[in-house]
């Protein structure tokens, strides 16, 4: 009779409806990874198939060699299209690290998704310093300066590891081509270039820590400024010939104008011949008639 009484009771309870389900599991999180750029790390995730819309999700981070995981302040309640910055979580640079991801509701959670291991120092991207390029006569000068970060912290590592850059330079005219490895400084000098030439230099950091890093867009200079090009001397020559042309029309003009001058004159000091001639006495040898023709 107890044994009955007891399995009503546990039907009952079952099925109130004032008794909610707590615990049942929701899908774990996926694609648990962390990526770094410039000493900045970045943790990302997707939700796991058919997780409700009001699911939050909770991120802790492991050292190498310890046993207890540590909440990320700012990553304990994130949605599902946010990312969790871990950059002032991983204190030390040296150290292998771990994260992972659990989703949870007001009533359920899921078991926790956990990335693989992530050293910052080898594992971060290193990017291009700023550079600008001036020319010198036969030499150009570049302006580094470093990535612009959000902390100390980040400044402080990305000065350890700026410490040689490496330049490929090219000359434009032929495409020839060298590179230089050289230690990093604000102004950098290359040398023994040519004169009034174009060259396109990239900057990439190098460093022994990592291998990961992203070459600059080509910055591209003068040496000096560069001499007058071949068009310049077509017009300066086109111009040079309309000027001579010009003076020679003009110079065909005058001598035009001079000859008719000068027949003129001739024309009107042989009239005047003629009427002298008729009032003298002496009989002219030939007669002046209006052709200008002598008649015997």
């Amino acid at each position: 009779m107890e044994l009955w009484m007891l399995l009503l009771l546990h039907l009952q309870l079952a099925n109130a409806p004032w008794i909610e389900e707590v615990g049942v599991s929701l899908p774990p999180p996926s694609n648990v990874s962390i990526s770094s750029f410039n000493m900045e790390h970045t943790l990302s995730f997707l939700p796991g198939p058919g997780t409700p819309s009001n699911t939050h999700f909770s991120v802790q981070i492991i050292r190498q060699r310890k046993s207890s995981w540590r909440p990320v302040v700012g990553c304990l309640e994130l949605k599902a299209a946010q990312m969790c910055n871990l950059t002032t979580a991983f204190k030390d640079p040296y150290t292998q690290y771990r994260a992972r991801v659990q989703a949870f509701t007001a009533t359920q959670t899921s078991n926790w998704t956990v990335s693989g291991w992530f050293q910052p120092l080898s594992d971060t991207v290193l990017g291009p310093p700023g550079v600008s390029v001036s020319g010198c006569g036969n030499c150009l000068i570049l302006q580094l300066r470093l990535p612009v970060t959000r902390g100390g912290q980040q400044n402080l590592q990305l000065e350890n590891l700026y410490r040689t850059v490496e330049l490929h330079v090219q000359r434009t005219r032929d495409e020839t081509q060298f590179r230089l490895s050289l230690p990093y400084k604000e102004e950098t000098v290359i040398t023994y270039l040519q004169p009034g030439v174009e060259y396109c230099v990239t900057i990439t950091v190098t460093t022994h820590f990592t291998s990961n890093s992203v070459s600059s867009r080509p910055y591209c200079a003068f040496t000096s400024p560069p001499p007058p090009t071949t068009s310049a001397y077509l017009v300066f020559g086109l111009l040079g010939a309309s000027c001579v042309l010009g003076l020679f029309f003009i110079g065909l003009m005058v001598h035009g104008s001079w000859l008719s001058s000068s027949r003129t004159l001739l024309q009107n000091k042989d009239s005047t011949n003629c009427l002298l001639t008729a009032h003298s006495p002496t009989p002219p040898l030939r007669s002046c008639s209006e052709g200008g023709r002598g008649r015997l």
